[in-house]
């Protein structure tokens, strides 16, 4: 089987090639990749080489295929698996493996296992620690984005409380409380508030801040304060940079509360500033954004983390309960994960896509592997309808949309884009 895959040589080295799979063993599975959506994770790896510690040493000799949140359908199942997976079904995954205490995983790790290529061989290690999950849904792209989605429902339950007297954490976010998501009108930061909406464990007050008003407009556009209400949330969109003191208006908008539950999407020293200084007592800030810098330090009030109890944590990935929680909500309609899409490609933007990421504007990047395509904003469909009929048609299908991508748009471009 042959497959077309984005490989990895080394630091800034990416290469589309062609190259022949092994046959698979009996405890392997041959997928087919259907669509992966970039992460800005990948782009670390790619500038690091080596240097990361989930690229193998050798990977200028054994290249490593890039990408990890991706789905598709399975191929051909091994007679170990047989009785659990089935040829001709859809397959989701959840990336973070993290088996027997190793930090390999699809993406960063593997010659044959990775989300930017056309066919895949799945390693029983996947499925024996349950890993490879089968996928219910219509759409491709849903399965792919359940893992980013994954990490901001890990975020949400990694959060913890504490009562005066005991030593018990209560997980989990203030059922009812007050909420920020600092950074937030990113890709990352609108999966997040679409959780916080419709998730089983809501915040009363759900304040989100960002410095760019253009995501900020968006972000409204698709979160309505209605929309919000009816989930029971009041719903606070706050442009830091037009407000002379942050720190004091957001916490007027809590009468001086503060915060349970804060949450910060950009590795910036004064945003994480910022949260803790918005704290509540007993309040949880949860630094969410990993930076590339490993000396990445800010201050915080340790006044407030002795008196007042505010706790500081992180968190990286989502484990598979996350993953399934994610797949369930998305096929039941409860979340939108097209949210975070703002970009669509082929496998032939893969590599400037993932060496360009910080310098791209919008949200995730979706890419569809068996496609060749340069990578397009879902608004500029309309423009690039003038001369090319896929186009047009993308262009009406997304607009019908609220302007999201979508199930039909993805049909649409899988039956008809060579």
């Amino acid at each position: 089987m042959k497959t077309k895959a984005v490989r990895l040589y080394g630091e800034n080295d990416l290469r589309l090639e062609e190259f022949e799979l092994p046959e698979i063993k009996d405890d392997e599975i041959l997928v087919e990749v259907i669509s992966d959506s970039v992460c800005m994770s990948t782009y670390k790896a790619v500038i690091q080489g080596k240097r990361h510690k989930r690229v193998p040493q050798d990977v200028d000799k054994n290249p490593i295929i890039i990408g990890h949140e991706f789905a598709g359908n399975i191929i051909k199942v091994g007679s170990k698996w047989k009785d659990k997976f089935k040829e001709g079904s859809k397959f989701a995954l959840q990336p973070a493996l993290n088996y027997k205490g190793t930090m390999w995983s699809p993406g960063y790790s593997y010659m044959y296992f990775g989300g930017d290529a056309t066919y895949n061989i799945i390693p029983q290690e996947v499925m024996e620690i349950g890993c490879l999950l089968e996928y219910n849904g219509e759409a491709y792209y849903e399965a792919s984005l359940a893992e980013p989605m994954s990490c901001i429902i890990g975020a949400f339950h990694a959060n913890y409380h504490t009562e005066m007297g005991n030593y018990v954490h209560k997980m989990g976010i203030v059922e009812g409380g007050n909420m920020a998501i600092l950074a937030g009108a990113g890709p990352m930061g609108l999966g997040a508030i679409d959780y916080a909406l419709h998730c089983d464990r809501r915040p009363g007050k759900l304040v989100v801040t960002d410095i760019d008003e253009e995501r900020l407009k968006r972000a409204r556009q698709i979160f309505t304060e209605e929309e919000a209400k009816r989930c029971n949330v009041e719903l606070i969109f706050v442009n830091t940079k037009k407000v002379d003191n942050p720190v004091e208006y957001l916490r007027s908008l809590t009468d001086g509360k503060g915060y349970d539950d804060v949450f910060v999407f950009a590795p910036v020293s004064e945003v994480v500033e910022q949260g803790d200084k918005i704290l509540g007592r007993d309040g949880c800030l949860n630094f969410f954004a990993g930076p590339t810098d490993t000396n990445f330090s800010a201050k915080i009030n340790l006044y407030n983390v002795h008196y007042s109890y505010t706790h500081v944590m992180g968190t990286t990935g989502g484990n598979t309960d996350d993953l399934i929680e994610a797949l369930k909500m998305t096929e039941k309609g409860l979340i939108n994960p097209a949210v975070m899409v703002t970009h669509i490609g082929g496998i032939d933007s893969v590599a400037d896509t993932v060496l360009n990421l910080p310098g791209i504007p919008g949200g995730k990047k979706l890419i569809y592997t068996h496609i060749n395509m340069e990578l397009t904003a879902i608004d500029d469909f309309e423009k690039k309808g003038e001369t090319n009929p896929h186009f047009k048609k993308l262009a009406e299908i997304v607009k019908r949309n609220n302007g999201l991508w979508c199930k039909e748009a993805e049909r649409y471009l899988l039956e008809n884009w060579k």
